[in-house]
């Protein structure tokens, strides 16, 4: 396949298939790859392709680019689905790229389109005929390649990143869909508003082929004014974008990214952020239970012992949102959000926690101190199971100064050092003043 690829086949074709660039001056977006200087760029001008991935949000463009890629080579291309492939049809595309090759001469570009699909056997099936130049490889995925993909096939492809298009590129393809008179609009006298040009833009959420399948059906809902122009009614664009579901992946890079950024603003103590991103879960479809989950740990690993209530109202929201379920209960995780937002932040438990876990990893199983033993027996009183344990609240202040709860080995270790906010701030004072008894105790467990 090569220009061909561009031209229209006999019968229907959906509004976006249509307008796909044919030329890289049409391409909206991706600036940061596709300027001159730029290394796809300049491989592109030169007719020189590589091996590469192309990592981002569907409607981006991967697969347009990777057809341009093989236009501009002149190059065969082969197009498999990793969700509809298996290996007869790769067998299948690799001999008829060995055939290009050999009789013609000719290079073949390998489009794998959704690559993370494949397993890890499948993946390592291509690098012999990277390696060998049977195939210029191009892999398009939605997912990370640094978690889906082997490192093998990554050390011979370059990954760009193709990001959601901004509102200027998706308006630039709105405006050439509408002048476009052989495979656009432009043979209709269609005329939308500036703002209504905006709301489709927005609705869109980056991806260009949403933003056509949109403008698509809105074709049979346009009225003619008395000027003979087709325009769309406020409610019927009402209508269209509210059947619109939000671009969220629950399994994929978005969800991931937006749980991360809610966590990491209410760790920044920025309540107004973290509340837009809340919102843009639960617009997404995002269970609520999953959310109120990571509120409670966020009430562990980001405040803590600074303020304890903050753990309590994330129990609360999560118990309610179980009761009640939507939209009662979403209410009252906003509210642990804010509060959480807003309270005193420390990291102290979690880094403690942290700290002791590497501390059991790195170190032999210690046995319980004989003084700290349990002697339910004569046998094991015998043995001086529990021998010189001092019982605390028979102590002066009900605190044993100088006594040690660790193993000898470790007699010294801290992990947990409060930070000096919210609550924690008496926490460390009341913990500086018990370790100045125990430097003062006479008797320690562990003597120097």
């Amino acid at each position: 396949m090569t220009m061909a690829l561009f031209k229209q086949e006999q019968g229907y074709q959906p509004l976006a298939a249509r307008m796909r660039p044919q030329q890289l001056a049409d391409f909206a977006g991706q600036e940061h790859i596709l300027s001159p200087g730029k290394p796809l760029f300049e491989a592109m001008t030169a007719g020189v392709p590589h091996s590469m991935i192309l990592w981002g949000a569907p409607g981006t463009g991967k697969t347009t680019l990777a057809r341009m890629i093989a236009a501009t080579a002149n190059a065969h291309m082969e197009v498999i689905s990793a969700v509809l492939s298996g290996v007869k049809e790769i067998r299948l595309a690799l001999d008829r790229a060995k055939d290009e090759r050999h009789m013609r001469q000719r290079q073949t570009i390998l489009f794998v389109d959704e690559v993370h699909r494949f397993n890890k056997v499948q993946q390592d099936a291509f690098l012999p005929f990277i390696e060998d130049g049977t195939v210029i490889f191009i892999g398009a995925t939605t997912e990370n390649p640094s978690f889906e993909l082997n490192n093998a096939l990554l050390s011979r492809a370059r990954v760009y990143v193709l990001k959601s298009l901004d509102e200027t590129a998706l308006l630039k393809i709105m405006e050439q869909t509408l002048c476009d008179k052989e495979r656009g609009l432009g043979k209709r006298n269609i005329v939308l508003s500036a703002l209504q040009k905006s709301r489709f833009t927005v609705a869109a959420e980056g991806d260009a082929r949403r933003l056509l399948n949109l403008l698509e059906l809105t074709l049979d809902l346009l009225t003619i004014n008395s000027s003979g122009q087709e325009v769309l009614s406020e409610d019927m664009l009402a209508q269209i974008l509210q059947g619109n579901v939000r671009r969220f992946d629950k399994g994929g890079d978005s969800f991931h990214e937006q749980i991360s950024v809610l966590h990491k603003a209410v760790r920044g103590s920025a309540p107004d952020a973290a509340l837009y991103w809340y919102c843009r879960m639960l617009d997404g479809g995002c269970d609520p239970l999953y959310i109120a989950r990571r509120v409670v740990r966020m009430a562990s690993e980001d405040i803590g012992n600074a303020d304890p209530r903050a753990l309590e109202l994330a129990l609360n929201a999560w118990d309610t949102q179980e009761r009640l379920g939507s939209p009662e209960g979403e209410l009252t995780l906003a509210q642990a959000i804010i509060y959480l937002a807003c309270a005193p932040k420390s990291n102290a438990v979690y880094q403690a926690f942290n700290a002791a876990k590497a501390e059991v990893l790195a170190n032999p199983g210690f046995e319980v101190p004989l003084h700290l033993r349990n002697a339910p027996t004569s046998l094991l009183k015998n043995l001086e199971y529990g021998s010189g344990y001092r019982y605390a609240h028979d102590e002066p202040g009900a605190y044993a100064s100088g006594e040690n709860y660790f193993p000898q080995e470790l007699k010294n270790k801290r992990y947990y050092f409060p930070v000096e906010r919210g609550m924690e701030e008496k926490i460390r004072q009341k913990l500086d003043y018990l370790r100045g008894l125990d430097a003062a105790s006479i008797n320690p467990r562990y003597p120097e």
